[in-house]
């Protein structure tokens, strides 16, 4: 079903079909491996006048979910957004494009030079502003009091949304690297796409992701930059994967260190195996009422553990470095 609707979503709460179905049809726009595009011209113009109203709910305490695609983000970001409290956005791109033009890493809606990590330095006061009134013209129209944004690329541009946000709260989701690099794998198989004789799959139009993660990323590790020019040059999509999780694991792990009031480790195994733990530590980090009765029974039906994947043979380059960062999560 659309906006990520099932059946047990909707009979849990029906009346919380408004906030997802506002935010998937008004706010988050199609990226470039789905179909029916043609909303997106109709939702960058809704944008374009949301931009104009100040007189928006005011964005209190944004929740933010982190780290790398498949691995459970989207299901902790529907999970969440079970929560009386809570509207729920998934990869609201069109938003973040119209309140920073720089950030598209696929390829979504442009294809000038992007930034994979953003800083309080990229900040000024319009993009304050156009943030505010965009994510606060959701929390009205949707009827919410909070906001869930999942976005995994944003654990490179905490600073930036800090800036923009200083009192959000960030979940920074941990998953096994097997499983999450052979999820990445079978859906960039499974969703991958040829338009105008452009590739369009998990590293955005004609590897355009990949290439800036290579290029903007790999420098700052002193493991892998010796390595960049064969990097560049990977094709296995389990390679790929594999070093895409390693840079934002990493990323997530020093994010622990430098913002402990305001990053939160989850671990995609735990919040599946005991998912009531789980939301009543997440819920207390994140300011959530912890008196909602059908949220946590939502959260037990909706979450199962996963049987594991098997490990598989790594490029000798990133052999190490993901062992490596496997212990370091405890894995």
């Amino acid at each position: 079903m659309i906006a990520q609707l099932d059946n047990l979503y909707i009979k849990t709460r029906m009346w919380k079909l408004w906030p997802r179905l506002v935010g998937y049809g008004f706010f988050e726009g199609r990226p470039i491996t789905t179909k029916g595009r043609w909303i997106n011209p109709l939702v960058f113009s809704f944008l374009a006048l949301a931009k104009c109203f100040p007189f928006f709910r005011r964005v209190k305490k944004p929740i933010f979910i982190i780290g790398i695609g498949r691995s459970g983000t989207t299901v902790l970001g529907m999970v969440l957004s079970m929560h009386r409290e809570v509207g729920y956005l998934n990869e609201p791109k069109a938003i973040w494009h119209s309140i920073y033009p720089f950030e598209d890493l696929i390829g979504n809606y442009c294809n000038f030079k992007a930034n994979y990590r953003l800083t309080e330095k990229d900040v000024s006061s319009e993009h304050i502003c156009k943030a505010n009134r965009l994510f606060g013209a959701y929390l009205t129209t949707s009827l919410s009091s909070r906001m869930v944004d999942k976005y995994p690329e944003l654990i490179f541009r905490v600073p930036f949304v800090k800036k923009l946000f200083p009192d959000a709260k960030f979940l920074f989701l941990a998953r096994n690297g097997w499983d999450t690099c052979s999820s990445i794998e079978n859906w960039s198989e499974r969703f991958g796409t040829n338009q105008k004789q452009k590739t369009c799959d998990w590293w955005g139009v004609d590897n355009r992701k990949w290439k800036l993660l290579v290029e903007q990323l790999v420098p700052e590790h002193e493991d892998l930059k010796p390595h960049q020019q064969e990097l560049y040059r990977f094709k296995n999509h389990r390679d790929m994967a594999a070093l895409e999780w390693i840079i934002s694991m990493r990323e997530g792990l020093s994010l622990l260190k430098r913002y402990p009031n305001d990053v939160l480790r989850v671990n995609f195994e735990q919040l599946c195996r005991d998912s009531s733990e789980c939301l009543q530590q997440i819920s207390g980090f994140s300011d959530l009422s912890l008196h909602d009765k059908k949220f946590f029974e939502y959260a037990k039906q909706k979450l199962k553990p996963v049987p594991t994947k098997a490990s598989f043979e790594l490029h000798p380059t990133i052999r190490k470095p993901f062992v490596d960062t496997m212990l370091l999560l405890g894995y």
